[in-house]
């Protein structure tokens, strides 16, 4: 079997013609990643693997779901997440329950959406 290496392929690339470049690209972004729920499994697994048992500030906690202070602060408010733990006046947050609480939520996303990714009803 003949297998290309990553560096085989990006001088591959750079010899293309922009037009070929631009059509590989595009093939690549809707094809390579059809499953996003898996893929973002997968992603979360290699960047956060050594926070399992971490604690994360709000901001932290907020960045890590990928939404804005205000709305993290309304999940909390709302009993929908719960600080592990609060030294002080900050508040922390187990990254496990915040991983758990993302994978739920993007779950009722897909099936709002019919796995579109979109969280908004048709």
């Amino acid at each position: 079997m003949n297998t290309v290496t990553a560096e085989q392929l990006f001088q591959a690339l750079q010899a293309m013609p922009m037009e070929e470049r631009v059509r590989f690209f595009s093939l690549l972004a809707i094809n390579a990643f059809r499953d996003q729920h898996a893929y973002q499994n997968l992603q979360d697994q290699q960047v956060f693997w050594h926070l399992d048992n971490d604690e994360f500030t709000a901001q932290e906690a907020a960045d890590y779901l990928e939404v804005s202070i205000g709305t993290f602060r309304r999940y909390v408010y709302d009993g929908r997440i719960k600080p592990c733990s609060a030294p002080g006046i900050t508040q922390l947050f187990a990254t496990r329950n915040l991983k758990a609480f993302k994978h739920a939520t993007h779950d009722v996303k897909l099936t709002l959406d019919g796995g579109k990714g979109k969280g908004k009803p048709n």
